[in-house]
């Protein structure tokens, strides 16, 4: 390592639009340093998550539906698709490599979701090899990028960094991560989540985005908040969370929170600048919301966007059409579990965030 290549990074990190409004809890140096002496190029990692940013700057949305399967896979890039999506819950129920049916609790090896990525770009490099040998002209790509789910990452920030490497390995596009207690993890339809602190939930963040930079793999970071339902929380340590709390205790330890839209938004402005896209998980439609009485002024990032992922009609009623926000200068994406859509990258607090998110929820 020299300090011509930790310049060169820098400036990388600091010039390339790829990383605009991406923050990193480390410097060049750090990556480096931890790189090794041999170079190894996880190619289908790369081009999976370079071909997925490609899409999302440039299509007005991106369907993606779960695969756990190869042959699965290849049927959906065959009718179309140009991303997969590998879940968790279908991992526990019918694809871990315990061999069990699992409810989704993260009961499951925790290599298990990088092993199915891995058969699913087998599947598809084979389906490649095929067309290539014989000469057709169809010309399918059929490398489509993969967005596979980390869970709550099976522990702390050192087993979110080797999930990660893990995912890239078997040459996952992007990652998610979610904000709940990996020991207590539920699915998200479930009572009794229990969320780990803000500042705990970025250092995840930022562990995700530092094996993705000693891999030199531009990944897609995705960042799940369940604080829309959950009313617990591990520690009341942190000042971001404090207002949220209603000072109660349960016979556990635990902390109660108040659980809402906008606790879950002021967590995803907390997480934006160390992720990509930002995933509110919903259990259903929320029809009504009160003002929120917090005072909160922040900005979103253009570069993080907003997943919505709803219980009922997932893939029925996807939003095809741009919404019309006032007073936003930029946009990021909105985006249901298998659509993305524009969004506005900049408002002006929780409050108006809150309603224009109900809003658009209530037009579905």
């Amino acid at each position: 390592m020299n300090g011509h290549q930790a310049d060169n990074l820098t400036n990388e990190w600091e010039r390339d639009e790829r990383w605009q409004g991406v923050k990193r809890n480390y410097g060049a140096e750090d990556v480096l340093r931890l790189r090794g002496s041999l170079h190894i190029e996880y190619t289908l990692a790369r081009r999976g998550a370079e071909r997925l940013w490609s899409l999302l700057q440039s299509e007005p949305y991106v369907a993606a539906l779960g695969a756990l399967t190869g042959n699965q896979a290849v049927q959906q890039v065959k009718a179309g698709l140009q991303a997969i999506y590998l879940s968790g819950w279908q991992v526990a129920a019918d694809a871990n490599q315990a061999g069990q049916m699992y409810p989704d609790q993260s009961l499951y090896p925790s290599n298990s979701v990088p092993m199915v990525v891995r058969k699913i770009n087998q599947a598809l490099q084979r389906a490649d090899q095929i067309q290539h040998s014989e000469g057709r002209g169809d010309k399918i790509d059929w490398f489509a990028p993969i967005i596979a789910d980390g869970e709550a990452g099976f522990g702390g920030p050192l087993n979110v960094f080797e999930m990660t490497k893990a995912m890239i390995e078997a040459g996952a596009a992007g990652v998610h991560f979610e904000d709940q207690l990996a020991s207590e993890k539920k699915c998200g339809h479930m009572g009794g989540k229990v969320l780990i602190p803000t500042q705990t939930a970025i250092k995840h963040l930022s562990a995700a985005r530092l094996a993705a930079d000693i891999m030199n793999v531009p990944t897609i970071l995705i960042a799940r908040t369940d604080a829309n339902a959950a009313q617990l929380i591990t520690s009341d340590i942190d000042p971001a969370d404090q207002p949220f709390l209603t000072g109660e205790r349960t016979p556990e330890g635990f902390y109660r929170i108040h659980s809402g839209l906008d606790t879950a938004i002021a967590r995803g402005l907390a997480y934006a600048p160390y992720c990509d896209l930002i995933w509110c998980e919903t259990s259903e439609i929320c029809r009504r919301h009160s003002a929120s009485q917090t005072p909160f002024t922040s900005a979103i990032p253009a570069s993080s966007w907003l997943i919505i992922a709803r219980l009922h009609s997932i893939g029925a009623r996807n939003w095809t059409k741009q919404p019309s926000v006032p007073s936003s200068s930029s946009s990021g994406r909105w985006a249901t579990s298998s659509s993305l859509l524009r969004w506005p990258a900049s408002t002006p607090s929780i409050t108006a965030c809150s309603s224009w998110l109900v809003n658009m929820l209530n037009r579905a």
